[in-house]
Formats: C-alpha cells, structure tokens, sequence
C-alpha cells in the first residue's frame, strides 16, 4: 500500500476544491500507481496503447467497464489484505457480483463525510434519522450500509434508527417514528433504498404524515426488481405527499459499488434532476462502441473518474445513459439497443486484454 499517496490524496480531498490542472495531477499519479500494480487493468491499458508517458489528462485514461468487477480481481494491493471488501447487489446476474477492495476505508469515508455534509446536511449539524435498509452487521459487504452506518455515526442523534432488515420492513416501528418526528416539531430525515420507500408508500395505505419543516428525505439504488416501478414523478410526488416534505427536500443519491463517491441532486421538484459530485469526482459522456465523448447535448453512457478509488481503477464505464448540462448530468436511465450492445463489446474488450 502506497502510504505516500494516499496522504496525498487525503489531502486532496479536504481542499475546497481544486482546478483542472489539480485534478488532472492527483489523476495521473493515481494512474501511475494502477497502471504499475493491478495487473489486470495494466494489460487493458496496454491494448489501449495508454501508459504514464502517452496519458496526458483524467479525460485520456482507459474506463474499465463495471462487469469487469464480476470477472476480474482489481486491485494494487493484495486483495486478501483488504480492510473491507464491498460486493454488488448482484441483480443482473444471479449470484456473480463485483468486488471492490479497500486496503484502508479512511480514504471512502474521508470522500463521504464532506460531501454528505454539504449536499444532505446543507449546515445541520445532525438529524434524527430513520435508515431503511439492512445495517452493517447484516450486511457487512455493502458499500450502501456502510454509507448508511457512517451517516448516523457522524450525522444522526442518538435516537436514530434502522426499520429494514434481512427479514423485512417494520412498518409499524416507522409509522411510530414519523409520528413521533412529526408530534415533536423537530426536522427529521429518513433514508435508505428506493424501493424500501414503494414498500412503505403500499403499507402507509390512506395515512399521510407531514414531518416538520426541515425534515428531509434520502433515497438511492432504483428499484432493483425489488419493488413496483414507480415513474420519477409519480415517486417523488408520493414521497412528498406521504411524507410531508417538499420535493426540493428529496434528495437522490447516485452511487455504486464500483466507485468510492457519491452524486447527489438539490432535490427532485423537477425530474430528471441535475447530478453532481464534488471536486474529486468528474463525469464525461461517451459512446460506448467508440469510447469518445459525444457531442455536448447528445445522449450517451456515463464515465466517472474518481480520484477516491485509488486501489482498483479511478475510471469506470457505467451501463448508465445521461446527458451532459451546466454544472452535472441529468441520468436518464440504463443503455439499450446499441448502448447496451457497446457496454458489452466493451467489456469482452477489456476481460480479453485482462486474461491474456
């Protein structure tokens, strides 16, 4: 484990913020660092023809395509010296899931604190909060329950709570919690999957709760098969009526196992809203086939280059469509059609180059 780098990079990410040519340094002595140690993104970089002396920016490193993680090991360091070791859901295929390896957290959880404080928090020191989703003891592998443990560890009071476990919903000890938010004037927050949320809007029936002023609502991961599907509008106007928190309070967090950052909107009054991330996290729009960006306006498939990921790979090809505006992205929903077919050409590509 590289100690030298990873201070560095600590350092990085408690700055403010940084400028191109800040992010494009901390990027390509990440990429040194990769392209020497992880074996099997070197030898998808050598196919590429990309290397320390010929990558000249963030935007000119290979995106290893987020399958990969289901076949391959990704990692500098040993993978059995890893301190956590996050899994996918494994909803595409059955049982296979991707594994994404920290040989230390700090650096995941110093990309967390910082930016779920500016983008949830926004200057609330702490909150009482309902989490629906399993905790981590449950589910020691998930990268969402970590996320979920850190934002009640180092944001929610004491009272806070989990209402989701392995074995199901308590709705009831929920609707006790609602009532009590809404009873006591204090603003709230309630957190977890999206599809926990479809679950208790079926069970809340004709009951309707308005939390106090301040309150806000957390949601993330889509439905998963999960749960009905819920089009954005009809969710987050249910979430807002069922609740009693405005929609500019519901906030959408996109994340995945994948990367060690997160994107959030400033709330769903309009959907689909912008995404963006903070300043060690930067997004570009391509077409999957070719991997170049697309013209500005056009749709194409999400890559994401965050510096946080420093062990397995900062640069992933999602399966994810969107279009590039001012200041983010707007996500549109999963590749198809060609898109899809381009994801997965992109992905015999790089488990070719990686088991030669």
């Amino acid at each position: 484990m590289n100690h030298a780098l990873i201070e560095s990079l600590l350092a990085f990410l408690a700055q403010d913020g940084c400028s191109d040519a800040e992010f494009d340094a901390m990027a390509l002595r990440i990429f040194a660092e990769q392209h020497a140690h992880n074996a099997a993104f070197r030898r998808f970089c050598q196919l590429r023809g990309a290397t320390p002396r010929t990558v000249k920016s963030w935007r000119d490193i290979p995106a290893v395509p987020i399958n990969a993680f289901k076949e391959v090991t990704l990692s500098c360091a040993p993978p059995e010296e890893a301190q956590r070791v996050f899994m996918t859901s494994g909803t595409t295929r059955g049982d296979v899931k991707g594994r994404h390896y920290h040989p230390t957290i700090a650096v995941w959880d110093a990309s967390f604190k910082p930016n779920f404080a500016r983008r949830f928090m926004q200057g609330t020191p702490r909150l009482r909060m309902a989490v629906l989703f399993p905790n981590e003891q449950e589910l020691s592998n998930s990268s969402l329950a970590h996320y979920l443990a850190m934002a009640v560890r180092e944001f929610g009071t004491a009272d806070s709570a989990w209402y989701v476990t392995l074995q199901g919903m308590d709705s009831a000890g929920l609707r006790d919690f609602l009532r009590s938010a809404q009873a006591s004037g204090e603003p709230c927050a309630v957190l977890g999957a999206s599809y926990s949320f479809v679950h208790f809007l079926d069970a809340m029936g004709d009951e309707r709760f308005a939390l106090p002023a301040g309150s806000r609502i957390l949601d993330t991961g889509g439905y998963k098969g999960q749960a009905r599907e819920l089009p954005l509008e009809d969710f987050y106007a249910q979430l807002a009526a069922g609740f009693g928190v405005p929609r500019e309070r519901c906030i959408n967090m996109y994340g995945m196992t994948e990367l060690s950052s997160q994107f959030y909107d400033d709330g769903n009054a309009v959907v689909p809203s912008l995404k963006s991330g903070p300043h060690w996290l930067r997004s570009r729009i391509v077409d999957p086939l070719t991997g170049r960006e697309v013209a500005p306006g056009e749709h194409g498939v999400l890559v994401h280059c965050d510096l946080a990921s420093f062990n397995s790979v900062t640069t992933i090809l999602t399966e994810d469509v969107g279009v590039a505006v001012d200041g983010g992205f707007l996500l549109l929903g999963r590749a198809e059609g060609a898109q899809a077919r381009g994801c997965s050409l992109a992905v015999q590509e790089f488990l070719q180059a990686a088991r030669a």
